[in-house]
């Protein structure tokens, strides 16, 4: 399991996730946790951010997979077939949170390079609008840093807490 601040090749991030991950965003699917990929890069294709104390996290959802219209149309929160898509698992989690207090776990990997990243550590879901940014909608995901094990309620994830806050890596 990696450590904060870990750095990682691609396949070293996904052999610690036993699942390929290409998408951002991957729902927990009955593990214990969720999993985001996020780039605060300056060519990074979403405007992920952070608060200035590092302890809170901003992720912007992902477009309409295979439209040709992507980045005009409304992030979606459901399928043609009417399942949740990704945005929706994460935004319904979210929603959830308020209602039954349960926290969703997502562990946060940053790109740092082509096939590098980093392990940001562990964050609670603790929000989700849906956002306009001047052109469309999109699902913006807030997560909180969990600094402590006791805040953490699956013995596995307990050791992989976070340092107090997020460290900023080169834009």
């Amino acid at each position: 399991m990696p450590k904060v601040g870990d750095v990682l090749s691609h396949h070293e991030m996904c052999a610690t996730e036993g699942r390929m991950l290409q998408q951002g965003m991957l729902f927990s699917a009955g593990r214990t946790h969720s999993v985001i990929l996020m780039s605060r890069r300056k060519n990074a294709p979403y405007p992920d951010r952070m608060d200035e104390e590092g302890r809170r996290l901003y992720y912007i959802g992902h477009d309409a997979y295979g439209n040709p219209k992507k980045l005009e149309i409304d992030q979606p929160l459901v399928t043609e077939r009417g399942t949740l898509t990704q945005n929706g698992l994460f935004f319904k989690a979210a929603k959830d949170f308020h209602h039954n207090g349960r926290a969703s776990i997502v562990r946060v990997y940053e790109k740092i390079g082509h096939g590098i990243w980093v392990f940001n550590g562990v964050f609670r879901l603790a929000g989700a609008t849906y956002e306009g940014d001047g052109r469309r909608k999109v699902c913006v995901f807030e997560l909180e840093l969990i600094e402590t094990a006791s805040e953490i309620e699956t013995e596995e994830e307990r050791t992989d807490v976070s340092p107090g806050r997020l460290i900023p890596t080169e834009s």
